[in-house]
């Protein structure tokens, strides 16, 4: 069984050689990753896996966010040039964690009959002013207990699919068009999401990506509406002080007590990627300055 991932990319090197890791050791055979006009190492990144064999980078120059047709695709590749049996179509900041077993021995499992899985995503909260030389998942250990958008609704899940020549995939990756077989809705997978590491990730994510969603014509407004409305607060000067909102008390975040109404303590990411540090000497991850 052959589990191809794909990856739509922009300014993500604090995150993006983790998630490939990540992924790579759960069972992804194989990454296409398209880059939309990174000005940090995030090329260089890719161009990493791309020289070990295990990855082929896209550049993508347009700056329009045309997620579908972008995402669409290296999907569609995945099916056509690279054999995919099943393909996850993955966003930087997720990592898609199998809850028996690893991703491929999952999606192995999964009835003939079913065409797509659903899986649901999970939100992990930033930390107020963690130490500057920690790793995302070394101090965001916390996540809501419901997650939901910047507009407080329940944040829609993502599916992953059988490789097909025919799949479209949606604006977002949360559904896909052209599939024989049913959709499983109790997902034997669920995606631990990190969207704010920290508020100069965050504010470039949502500087770039609202400004590209502005000059897409061809989308409807109803489209995106998160990222417009997290747009809007930046145009205004709001957001800021609407992601200091977001953020969790340091005190809470190493040790104290937690509203568990609202937030679950969730170390799964850190526990793996200490095991992996402590058992066999994990490499530093390939980032800024190491070019």
């Amino acid at each position: 069984m052959k589990l191809v991932m794909t990856l739509l990319v922009r300014n993500e090197e604090d995150i993006l050689d983790w998630n490939l890791r990540f992924h790579f050791e759960q069972g992804v055979a194989f990454v296409i990753a398209t880059d939309n006009n990174s000005t940090d190492a995030t090329p260089d990144i890719l161009r990493h896996y791309e020289k070990e064999g295990r990855l082929r980078f896209i550049r993508e120059r347009a700056d329009d966010y045309s997620q579908s047709v972008w995402v669409t695709r290296m999907a569609r590749l995945a099916a056509l040039e690279y054999g995919a049996d099943w393909v996850i179509n993955n966003d930087a900041d997720e990592f898609w964690w199998a809850r028996q077993g690893d991703l491929c021995t999952s999606l192995a499992a999964v009835p003939g009959e079913v065409g797509a899985v659903h899986c649901e995503r999970l939100n992990f909260v930033p930390v107020g002013a963690p130490p500057a030389h920690q790793a995302f998942w070394e101090q965001m250990i916390w996540r809501q207990a419901r997650a939901t958008n910047a507009l407080q609704a329940k944040l829609p899940g993502k599916v992953c699919h059988r490789g097909t020549p025919q799949i479209r995939v949606a604006q977002g990756n949360h559904e896909v068009e052209g599939l024989d077989g049913l959709v499983q809705e109790a997902g034997c997978i669920e995606i631990l999401h990190y969207p704010m590491r920290s508020f100069a990730q965050f504010e470039t994510k949502i500087r770039l990506g609202g400004a590209a969603y502005e000059r897409n014509k061809q989308l409807p407004p109803s489209v995106g509406s998160t990222w417009r409305h997290l747009y809007g607060l930046h145009c205004r000067g709001e957001l800021r002080s609407w992601y200091d909102t977001q953020v969790l008390m340091e005190s809470v975040a190493f040790g104290e007590a937690a509203d568990g109404e609202q937030l679950v303590r969730d170390t799964r990411l850190r526990d793996y990627f200490l095991r992996r540090r402590e058992g066999s000497g994990m490499k530093q991850p390939i980032q800024a300055g190491h070019r």
